[in-house]
């Protein structure tokens, strides 16, 4: 497993943090979603399944604009 920090532009609200982390937690090969900063989110996820861009794609989707930091 890998783990990455993601910067999520205007996910401030505890629903949003939800909306987005529920996203991801959809994807299979990811294993976790914790928030960590605020706009920020850390994912633990299988690399061999998906990669960062596949984690943005979904944030994205979301509404949001992100990014790895």
């Amino acid at each position: 497993m890998n783990r990455v920090l993601l910067g999520v532009r205007g996910m401030e609200r505890p629903e949003q943090i939800e909306k987005v982390s529920g996203a991801l937690k959809k994807l299979e090969g990811v294993q976790s979603v914790q928030p960590a900063e605020t706009e920020q989110l850390e994912v633990e996820y299988d690399p061999q399944q998906l990669t960062v861009m596949d984690l943005i794609r979904v944030v994205r989707e979301q509404g949001f604009l992100a990014g790895m930091l």
